[in-house]
């Protein structure tokens, strides 16, 4: 290692793949200038997967999208699954883990973010 510090690198992955994020983690595009970092959810009030609810719920998946063109915050939701735009890139949802239970609190830290960036 040398005096310089450098910053670590944060793990890649090509275009139109997904890929798991754990909250504060970072995965870089490859050949894309393009990383996104999973922030954390808010306002999960998604329907148990052990009761009967009326409506499915939502939670509130926050991204930070960097590229050439600037860093932007997003918000994706479970109820709509609508894909957001930064730039010429979109950034879907896939799926939001764990699914919640009824006898059980989800810690910020257990969740899992199954992202997809595309063209």
């Amino acid at each position: 290692m040398t005096g310089c510090d450098q910053s670590p690198t944060a793990p890649s992955t090509p275009l139109n793949t997904e890929f798991v994020l754990a909250p504060g983690e970072t995965m870089a595009i490859e050949r894309a200038s393009f990383s996104v970092t999973f922030d954390g959810v808010s306002g999960d009030s998604r329907c148990p997967a052990d009761a009967f609810c009326i409506q499915g719920g939502d939670a509130i998946v926050r991204v930070t999208a960097t590229s050439s063109s600037g860093t932007r915050q997003h918000e994706l939701h479970t109820g709509s699954m609508q894909p957001v735009q930064h730039g010429d890139t979109t950034i879907t949802l896939a799926q939001l883990s764990p699914y919640p239970f009824s006898s059980r609190t989800i810690a910020p830290h257990e969740y899992r973010a199954t992202l997809k960036v595309t063209r």
